[in-house]
């Protein structure tokens, strides 16, 4: 295992971009201690330590849902070992859309799909 957390809330915007119709399709995820600014639009986790970066072909599990990294933007690692941080896009892709970015090929994400106590983890 590359990197394990719990999710232990959702700002009220979390689920915003969740809007493939609109060309967007993805989710922020921060340490619990994120700025308030910040934590509104995220997915909010436990601190944890990233053993290893994520990279192509590895496993996301969300909750029960399970995805398939396609790429991993040049700062994704960075962020997400110093705060917990990274955007996670669904819907696969070869080139990260940000350099923040880890995309994921998958089923889709609804709000109902994650709720608190769930685990983010990386294989």
């Amino acid at each position: 295992m590359k990197y394990t957390s719990e999710i232990t809330g959702f700002g009220p915007e979390a689920f915003t971009f969740l809007a493939p119709e609109l060309a967007l399709n993805f989710v922020i995820i921060f340490n619990e201690d994120a700025p308030p600014e910040l934590a509104e639009l995220s997915i909010l986790h436990t601190k944890s330590k990233l053993i290893a970066a994520p990279a192509k072909g590895d496993i996301v599990m969300l909750g029960d849902n399970v995805y398939t990294i396609t790429a991993v933007g040049k700062e994704a690692t960075v962020t997400l070992a110093q705060l917990g941080h990274c955007t996670l896009a669904f819907g696969g892709g070869e080139q990260a859309f940000r350099p923040g970015c880890i995309m994921l090929d998958g089923p889709m994400l609804t709000k109902d799909s994650l709720k608190v106590g769930d685990r983010i983890e990386i294989y």
